[in-house]
């Protein structure tokens, strides 16, 4: 490997100069430990991922079943066993990336405690996050690496593959809410961000002190020159960092709010604030109806007061959501952005379809970052949309009941064997009909170990009692060749050996050593029970 030879050659260099005071030090083992550490910082990291990110829109431009996949972490461990498990299941880290979620970062690592996703909790915990990511997948990477050179220096012939060695490093698309802030902040930390290995950054057009998950009401959106100036932000902070291929995804949220905070100014008709004042609800009034400090716009030739909730909110009008996000899309990627985000109630590709088809109308390279959300219930989703289709391709549809579908008695069925095929190919279809570049999940990883924990706690506390971890956990651990299955290795205490053993040589105090209890996960080890006490 050219950074294996050349950090060889370093030491080399640096030994015949320092002299005798540097001679315990072992250019090998130099060249060894700087392999299995490739990124020295997070903006290496930074600049890597986005290089890929492009690569990647590019070939997804050519040909769209070349879309990307991600999986919402909420933790470094958690991101490490998942790229560990993507490179054993499916050979290669291609087009696989890590989506860092703000809902589980208010939820989960907050330290005022669990928090609803309401830009709340400490922005600060973002960058963290993303740092711990990369730690631990950095670690992944030590971890295999020291392996290939134990085999190595065992007499294996494994040269090859430690000159390809893959990374477990892949991009992390991390979610900046909507700025904490005001353009400044935003700039602040996507700063904090990018330093700490995010290549691309998510920004949506709320309000930043009113903020919502996207999957709740009462969001309120910017005008457009407020998320400009952003957006604006976010690329300054790529470009100052020097990191030219910064990805930005701006998401609407468009379709679900219908509240805006105020009122741009327009400078001349059919500006985009005078687009924008287009959709806010307002009732035609005379000057004489007006009230004392009432706001009013001229509109059409006439006089209209924009209606206006107690709170100071103006509405938007009912209906105008899709236009809504057509036009914020389009002005997004006028304005510097690089990938679409369109929060929609359901996930149904004919839906994502015609508003992508809009914007491609004005911006034909428009791409799409879609959240495949647990918030949706997928399965009474794609039951209904398969009901739909059965009834109008005049299937017979009377054994099933429209208001119960999600029945698992219907488990089986035509109808579930269409919906099912539908969910399956969603991601593809999607790809192909509605121009989605990236399918990710955000929540899975919380859903997965609530899920994990209500199993094992059911049997455990139970009348399985350890048999229930045995067999739930550990058992399937070690026949599906998990890696953590050896937790002491996954943490390090290999690497750790062997790196004590270039410091100290023979005088090193290694933990792998016999009475390890690991070594009753080698493959077919004979464990040996000591004899039983007497009294």
């Amino acid at each position: 490997m050219t950074n294996y030879n050349s950090a060889l050659d370093v030491v080399r260099k640096l030994k015949a100069k320092h002299g005798s005071t540097w001679a315990t030090i072992s250019p090998g083992n130099t060249a060894r430990m700087v392999v299995q550490n490739r990124f020295k910082t997070g903006l290496d990291i930074a600049k890597y991922t986005a290089g890929i990110m492009r690569k990647d829109m590019a070939e997804y431009d050519k040909d769209p079943k070349n879309y990307t996949q991600s999986l919402g972490c909420w933790h470094g461990f958690v991101a490490q066993q998942k790229m560990i498990a993507v490179k054993k299941h499916h050979g290669t880290t291609n087009k696989k990336y890590l989506y860092l979620s703000g809902w589980m970062v208010a939820a989960l690592r907050s330290e005022l405690g669990p928090l609803p996703d309401q830009s709340m909790h400490e922005k600060t915990a973002v960058p963290k996050l993303i740092e711990e990511i990369y730690t631990f997948l950095r670690q992944a990477d030590a971890v295999e690496l020291n392996d290939l050179f134990r085999r190595l220096d065992a007499g294996e012939d494994v040269q090859a593959a430690i000159d390809n060695f893959e990374t477990h490093v892949v991009p992390i698309i991390a979610d900046i809410d909507a700025g904490f802030g005001n353009e400044e902040a935003t700039y602040l930390l996507a700063k904090k961000m990018i330093e700490a290995g995010a290549c691309a950054l998510q920004i949506e057009n709320q309000v930043s002190d009113a903020k919502q998950c996207g999957h709740q009401d009462g969001k309120v959106t910017v005008p457009h020159e407020d998320y400009i100036a952003k957006l604006n932000a976010l690329r300054y902070a790529f470009l100052e960092l020097g990191i030219d291929e910064g990805i930005i995804v701006a998401r609407t949220d468009s379709e679900g709010a219908g509240l805006t905070q105020k009122l741009p100014v327009s400078q001349e008709q059919g500006d985009l604030a005078s687009k924008y004042l287009a959709f806010i609800e307002a009732e035609e009034i005379t000057v004489e109806d007006a009230k004392e400090d009432d706001v009013l716009l001229k509109r059409d030739g006439k006089l209209v007061r924009p209606v206006r909730l107690a709170n100071g909110l103006y509405k938007f009008k009912e209906g105008s959501n899709i236009d809504r996000v057509v036009l914020d899309c389009i002005t997004s990627l006028q304005n510097g952005a690089d990938l679409l985000w369109i929060e929609t109630p359901t996930p149904n590709v004919q839906q994502i379809a015609h508003m992508v088809n809009r914007v491609r109308e004005v911006e034909p390279s428009a791409k799409l970052v879609y959240n495949n959300s647990p918030s949706f219930n997928w399965t009474l989703n794609f039951r209904n949309q398969a009901y739909q289709e059965m009834l109008v391709s005049g299937k017979d549809v009377s054994i099933y009941n429209e208001n119960s579908l999600m029945d698992a008695t219907y488990d089986g069925s035509e109808l579930c064997k269409l919906a099912d095929h539908k969910i399956k190919t969603f991601q593809m279809d999607g790809a192909m009909e509605a121009g989605i570049f990236h399918h990710l999940i955000t929540l899975p990883t919380y859903h997965t170990t609530a899920l994990h924990m209500n199993d094992l706690t059911e049997g455990y506390f139970g009348e399985d009692g350890m048999l229930a971890y045995v067999k739930g956990v550990q058992r399937q651990e070690i026949r599906k060749g998990v890696a953590c299955v050896k937790h002491q290795r996954m943490a390090g205490s290999d690497l750790g050996d062997d790196h004590k053993t270039f410091y100290a040589g023979d005088k090193a105090l290694k933990a792998g050593g016999e009475n390890n209890t690991s070594n009753q996960f080698e493959t077919n080890k004979k464990v040996t029970s000591p004899e039983p006490m007497l009294n």
